[in-house]
C-alpha cells in the first residue's frame, strides 16, 4: 500500500509542486489545489488547420498597421511557400507568426517566479473542475479561530452558497485570500456568506493560527470517523443525528455514505430499512438527499459533454455556466465542512446554538435546493441539443414569473449566447464563417461554385435559429455577411470592410451579450440595420456602376421583348427572305451580319458597346416541316456578377416570351402584306366580276384577323409587358438590397409569363391561340394563290384580246375555232379553279371563326379578368356571342358567382 501511495497521481503532484516552489508539503497547499484546478480544467482548443484562413488572418492584421506593402509582401511569399514542398507543417509556421503578430499589444502574461504562477487565479472562462477530491494524508489541517473568521468577513456575491439575497450575475472571481502572500485565514477563503452567518465554537487560547485552507471536499470516510453523542441509555443502539449529518455532507457531493446510498433500481438515496432510526429523521434525510441527486444529474451532464468537442462553443459556453453554478453550490459545502470539522475538534456538544443539525441543513440548502432543481431542469430542457437550438430552449425555459429564477437563467444565458454574438459580428463585420460544429443559423454549402454563390451557397439553418432573434433579422444577417462574400468573390471588391460598415466592436463580453439580447428592438436591431443598410447600399451601387445593372436590364426589355420597335421592324424586313426557307438550310453567321445591319440602321446604333456586343442570334432545335420563322430567336449574353439576376432559368423565360412575341408580331407582318396585296390587286381585279365574291370575302376575313391581331397586340404590349415593366422598375429603384431585385425581377416574368399564356394552367389557350396564327399563315398562302391565279388569267384574257383586235385590224378573223376552242378550255379551266378556291376560302372562314369562338370561350371561363375583358374587346360587335349562348354571361355575373362560391 505504502508503494501505491508514493505512485497516486495526487502525491506525485503534490511531489511536484514541492519540487518547483522549493517548499514543504504544508505550505504547498494552494499552489497543490491550483494544480489539480488546473489539470481538472476542460480546455479544448477550436483553431480549425486552415492555412488559407490564418495567412488571411495575417493580411488582415498587417492592412490594420497600415503596412500594405508588407501585406503584397506576404502574399508574394505564401505564394511561393505553397509552391515548395520542404515545409510539411505550413499552417503551425503560420499560426506562430500570426501569434507573434498579436504578441505585442497583449498584456504580457509572463510571471517573475513559480510561485506567482500558482498564485494566479484560473480565467473566468476555465472550464474547471471543481476540487472535491480525496487530499494527500500528508497535508495537515487547520482551521482558523473564530475570531480571526468574524474580523475577515468577506460579502462577496455568490450563486448558489448565498444564503439571502443572491447576486445572480455569476460567481465572483478567486478571493485574494487564495493568493500567495496573503493571509490563509478568514471567511474570504470560503467564499460565502455563510461563513460568518454560522456560529463557531470559540478556540482554545492557546490554538495555533492556521497554515493552510481546508479542501474543498471531504475527507474520505476512514479518516473523518469522530463518533458523534448518541442519546444516553439507548439500548437500540439507534442511529443519531451526528452521523446522518456527516453522511448527508457527503451526499450533497454525490457521494455513498456510511448510511446513506444511492439506489440504482429507484435512482434516488435511501436510507436502508435495517438501520434502526426514527421517522422524522428519516423523513429529513430523505429531503435533504434531493440536493445530492440533483447535484449528481447536473454532473453527469456536465462531465459528459464538456469533453465532447461536438459540442460546440455554445455547448461548452452552457456547461462552463452550470460549472460556475457547481463552484458556488462547493463553495457552501466547504463552509459546512469547515464547520462540522471545527465542532468535532473542539468537542461542542450536540444541541447547541452553533452545531449543525438536519432541521438547520434543511433551512440553510432551501435555496441552492431551489437553483439546483433550476438547473437539473434546464439540463433535461436542454437534453440532444447544441448551438443556436441550446441557446432557444435556454432563454425558453427564462419565461418564468420567479424573478430569481429568471435572474439565473438570465445569467446562464447570456454565457451560452456569447458565442452566437461572436459568430454573428465576425459574419455581419468581415464576412467568415467559421463555425466548425455547425451552431449558427447561416450554413455553407463549400460545394456551390462561385456563379451560384448568391442563390444557393449560404442558407438559414433553421433549426439553429435563436427563439429571441427574429426570422427578419436572421435574414438580414444573412444578406449582410452574403453581400461581403458576393462582392470579394464575384465582384472582386477588395474594398476593406470597414470602409463600408460603420466601426463596430469585434466582440463583446457575457455581459455586454446580455444586454444586447435583452433589447432586440433597440441596439441589437440598430446593429443589424446598420450593417444591412450600408452593405446592400454598397453592394448595388457596385453592381450599377461598375456592371451596368440597370442598363442591362433595360436592353432586356428593347431586344427580348420587343421594346425597341424600329430594330425590330427593320430586323424582320432585312430576315424575310432568310426565314422563309427551310431551317435546315440556315447559318448562324449570316442571320448574325443580317443583325449587325440591323442594328446599325437603326436607334440601337446608339446603344453603349458593352450591350451590344451581348446581343446575338441563336437558332432553336430543328423539327422537320420547320422554316426559319420557327426556329430563329435573339439571344443576349450575360455572365458575371449581372448572371445572379438573369440566371439560367430567367434567360429561359426571357426566351419563351420573345418566341410567342416574336410570333405574334410575325402575324402581324403578315397582315400587314395581306392588306398591301389587297389594296394593291383591287383595281386590277375589277374586269373579273366573277372574282367579287371572293374578294369580297377576302377582304371581309383579313379585316377580322387584323382585328384580333390588333387586340392580342394591345394586349400583350400594354396590359401586360408595360404595367409589368412599370412595376418592376418602381420596385427596382426603391429596392433596399439584392435579393428584392431579384424576387422583383423574378414576380415580373411570372406575371408576363402567366398573361402571355405560356404557363401550364393557359396551355389550351395557347394551343387555339396557335390555330389561329395558323389559320392567318393559311389565309396568307390561300389568297396569294387566289391573286397569283387571277393575275394570270386575267393577263392571259388581256393578251388573247390584244391578238384578236390585231388580226381584226389586218383583216382577218378575230379568232379560229382552234383559238376560240383553247380560250374555252382555258377559261373553263379558270372557272373550276375559281370554284375550288371560293370552297377554300369559305372552309378557311368557317374554320377560323370556329377556332376564335372557342378561344373566347375559354378566355370568358378564365380566372383572370383581364383574359375576360379581352375576350369582349375581341368580341366587340358581339358576333360571335349571339353564335355561342357560353359567350353571353355578363362578367358581373361571372364575378358574382365566383363571391358566391368564395
Amino acid at each position: 500500500m505504502a508503494a501505491l501511495d508514493q505512485k497516486s497521481p495526487n502525491v506525485l503532484l503534490q511531489s511536484l509542486c514541492c519540487r518547483i516552489t522549493g517548499k514543504s508539503e504544508a505550505e504547498v497547499a494552494h499552489q497543490f489545489q491550483y494544480a489539480v484546478r488546473v489539470i481538472g480544467s476542460n480546455y479544448a482548443p477550436t483553431i480549425e488547420r486552415d492555412e488559407f484562413l490564418v495567412s488571411e488572418k495575417i493580411k488582415k492584421e498587417l492592412m490594420k498597421q497600415r503596412r500594405e506593402a508588407d501585406a503584397v509582401r506576404f502574399s508574394e511569399l505564401h505564394r511561393k511557400l505553397q509552391t515548395q514542398g520542404v515545409l510539411k507543417q505550413k499552417w503551425s509556421v503560420l499560426y506562430l507568426l500570426l501569434s507573434l503578430c498579436e504578441d505585442p499589444r497583449k498584456p504580457s502574461s509572463r510571471v517573475g517566479s513559480y510561485s506567482a504562477l500558482f498564485a494566479q487565479p484560473l480565467p473566468r472562462d476555465a472550464h474547471s473542475t471543481p476540487f472535491y477530491c480525496t487530499r494527500p494524508q500528508s497535508l495537515p489541517l487547520s482551521y482558523p479561530e473564530r475570531g480571526v473568521t468574524q474580523n475577515n468577513t468577506s460579502m462577496g456575491t455568490s450563486g448558489i452558497s448565498s444564503l439571502g439575497v443572491y447576486s445572480l450575475n455569476g460567481p465572483t472571481p478567486t478571493p485574494q485570500s487564495l493568493l500567495v502572500g496573503h493571509q490563509v485565514a478568514g471567511d474570504a477563503s470560503r467564499g460565502a456568506r455563510l461563513a460568518w452567518a454560522l456560529p463557531i465554537t470559540a478556540s482554545p487560547p492557546g490554538a495555533a493560527a492556521p497554515t493552510s485552507r481546508a479542501p474543498v471536499g471531504p475527507l474520505a470516510p476512514a479518516s473523518r470517523v469522530t463518533p458523534r453523542h448518541r442519546r444516553e441509555g439507548d439500548g437500540s443502539a439507534e442511529i443519531g443525528e451526528a452521523a446522518l449529518v456527516r453522511d448527508i455532507l457527503y451526499v450533497f457531493q454525490g457521494i455513498d455514505g456510511k448510511f446513506i446510498k444511492m439506489s440504482a433500481s429507484e435512482n434516488c438515496y435511501k436510507i436502508d430499512t435495517k438501520v434502526p432510526l426514527c421517522k422524522s429523521l428519516r423523513d429529513l434525510s430523505s429531503r435533504l438527499a434531493e440536493l445530492g441527486w440533483l447535484h449528481n444529474k447536473v454532473r453527469k451532464y456536465t462531465d459528459s459533454r464538456s469533453l465532447d468537442r461536438a459540442f460546440g462553443l455554445v455547448g461548452q459556453s452552457f456547461c462552463a455556466s452550470l460549472h460556475q453554478e457547481l463552484k458556488e453550490y462547493y463553495r457552501l459545502l466547504s463552509v459546512l465542512h469547515s464547520q462540522l470539522q471545527v465542532e468535532e475538534d473542539q468537542g461542542v456538544t450536540l444541541g447547541g446554538e452553533s452545531t449543525l443539525t438536519l432541521r438547520r441543513l434543511l433551512v440553510w440548502t432551501y435555496d441552492p435546493k431551489v437553483r439546483l432543481k433550476t438547473l437539473a431542469a434546464l439540463v433535461d430542457f436542454c437534453q440532444g441539443r447544441k448551438g443556436g437550438e441550446l441557446a432557444s430552449a435556454v432563454h425558453a425555459y427564462g419565461k418564468t414569473g420567479d424573478p430569481n429564477m429568471r435572474a439565473l437563467v438570465q445569467h446562464i444565458l447570456s454565457l451560452v449566447s456569447h458565442p452566437i454574438l461572436n459568430f454573428l459580428y465576425r459574419w455581419i463585420y468581415d464576412g467568415e464563417l467559421e463555425d466548425t460544429y455547425h451552431e449558427f443559423f447561416v450554413a455553407s454549402d463549400p460545394t456551390v461554385k462561385t456563379d451560384r454563390l448568391w442563390h444557393d451557397k449560404y442558407s438559414l439553418r433553421k433549426s439553429m435559429i435563436p427563439s429571441f432573434i427574429t426570422m427578419d433579422q436572421c435574414r438580414k444577417v444573412l444578406l449582410i455577411g452574403k453581400s461581403i462574400n458576393f462582392l470579394h468573390q464575384v465582384c472582386q471588391d477588395r474594398t476593406p470592410t470597414g470602409k463600408i460598415l460603420p466601426a463596430s466592436k469585434a466582440a463583446d463580453s457575457p455581459k455586454d451579450a446580455t444586454e444586447l439580447f435583452t433589447d432586440m428592438e433597440g441596439a441589437f436591431q440598430e446593429k443589424i440595420d446598420a450593417a444591412y443598410f450600408e452593405t446592400s447600399k454598397y453592394l448595388l451601387d457596385v453592381l450599377n456602376k461598375n456592371y451596368l445593372l440597370l442598363e442591362h436590364l433595360q436592353a432586356m426589355r428593347r431586344y427580348l421583348l420587343l421594346g425597341q420597335g424600329d430594330f425590330i421592324r427593320h430586323l424582320m424586313d432585312l430576315l424575310k427572305p432568310e426565314l422563309a426557307r427551310p431551317a435546315t438550310t440556315l447559318y448562324q453567321h449570316n442571320l448574325t451580319g443580317i443583325l449587325e445591319t440591323a442594328v446599325r440602321a437603326t436607334n440601337a446604333q446608339f446603344d453603349s458597346p458593352e450591350i451590344l456586343k451581348r446581343l446575338d442570334v441563336r437558332l432553336l432545335e430543328v423539327s422537320p416541316g420547320d422554316t426559319g420563322w420557327d426556329v430563329f430567336s435573339l439571344d443576349y449574353h450575360v455572365e458575371g456578377p449581372i448572371a445572379t439576376v438573369f440566371t439560367r432559368e430567367c434567360m429561359g423565360h426571357y426566351l419563351r416570351v420573345f418566341n410567342f412575341l416574336w410570333r405574334a408580331k410575325r402575324m402581324e407582318y403578315i397582315l400587314t402584306d395581306i392588306w398591301k396585296g389587297q389594296m394593291c390587286n383591287a383595281k386590277l381585279l375589277k374586269s373579273m366580276p366573277e372574282l367579287s365574291g371572293e374578294l369580297h370575302q377576302c377582304h371581309i376575313l383579313a379585316s377580322e384577323m387584323v382585328h384580333f391581331i390588333h387586340q392580342m397586340q394591345y394586349y400583350v404590349t400594354f396590359e401586360v409587358l408595360e404595367c409589368s415593366w412599370d412595376e418592376l422598375w418602381n420596385k427596382v429603384q426603391q429596392a433596399q438590397d439584392l435579393d428584392h431585385i431579384i424576387a422583383a425581377h423574378e414576380v415580373f416574368l411570372d406575371t408576363v409569363i402567366t398573361r402571355c399564356l405560356l404557363d401550364t394552367n393557359n396551355r389550351s389557350l395557347l394551343n387555339q391561340l396557335r390555330a389561329i396564327f395558323d389559320q392567318i399563315i393559311e389565309f396568307q398562302t390561300t389568297q396569294d394563290s387566289l391573286y397569283r391565279s387571277a393575275l394570270e388569267e386575267l393577263q392571259l384574257r388581256l393578251q388573247f384580246e390584244e391578238r384578236k383586235k390585231q388580226r381584226q385590224d389586218e383583216g382577218e378573223w378575230g379568232v379560229t375555232e382552234e383559238q376560240e376552242a383553247a380560250e374555252n378550255k382555258r377559261t373553263q379551266e379558270f372557272q373550276d379553279f375559281h370554284a375550288k378556291m371560293r370552297s377554300e376560302l369559305r372552309i378557311l372562314s368557317y374554320s377560323y371563326q370556329g377556332i376564335v369562338q372557342q378561344f373566347l370561350v375559354l378566355l370568358m371561363t378564365s380566372t383572370d379578368e383581364s383574359l375576360q375583358f379581352l375576350s369582349f374587346r375581341l368580341d366587340f360587335n358581339e358576333h360571335y356571342k349571339a353564335r355561342d349562348p357560353r359567350l353571353r354571361a355578363s362578367l358581373g355575373t361571372s364575378r358574382g358567382r365566383r363571391s358566391s362560391y368564395m
